[in-house]
């Protein structure tokens, strides 16, 4: 793989451990609860919400993985510039790469999994060393049962990042 910025794309660690690994370190920073969301594969972690206390009310984050596009992420990053097969999911065989799109699903949630895992230590460590507080680095992640700010915002146009015109 050319993995120029592709971060865990050789993890090994199982989905289930990289999970437990980020519910203690979400727990030892004091979080109120912990769910998991299931997809329609049995034992398919989709995302993770936990609640947090703020000076204002307690919030619910929700951090989704999103292993279809990590999927396609390795994917493109194997195939680096071989042709594709008509549907995209295999290379018209070049002599050095053998392997399909699927080969890489159980990497991808693995992968995509992982890096969640990175970013919420690193999160957590800037709100512990006082350089960012726990809603503004979970902003975009808040969730109110239905989406999160960002999906809010997105579904918006942006327009809620713009100045209001006068």
């Amino acid at each position: 793989m050319n993995n120029g910025f592709l971060k865990n794309y050789t993890s090994n660690v199982p989905v289930s451990e990289t999970v437990h690994r980020i519910e203690k370190v979400l727990i030892k920073c004091g979080v109120l609860g912990i769910t998991k969301e299931y997809g329609n594969t049995a034992g398919d972690i989709m995302a993770i919400r936990f609640h947090v206390k703020t000076e204002g009310p307690d919030l619910t984050i929700r951090l989704p993985v999103n292993k279809e596009r990590c999927l396609d992420a390795l994917w493109e990053d194997y195939v680096d510039g071989d042709k594709l097969s008509a549907d995209g999911k295999s290379i018209q065989w070049s002599s050095r790469k053998k392997k399909r799109k699927s080969d890489f699903e159980e990497q991808a949630a693995r992968t995509a999994w992982k890096i969640v895992q990175d970013w919420v230590e690193v999160q957590m460590s800037m709100i512990q060393t006082r350089q960012a507080e726990t809603v503004e680095v979970f902003l975009p992640y808040i969730y109110d049962g239905r989406e999160t700010v960002f999906n809010r915002i997105k579904a918006g146009g942006y327009r809620a990042l713009l100045p209001e015109s006068t």
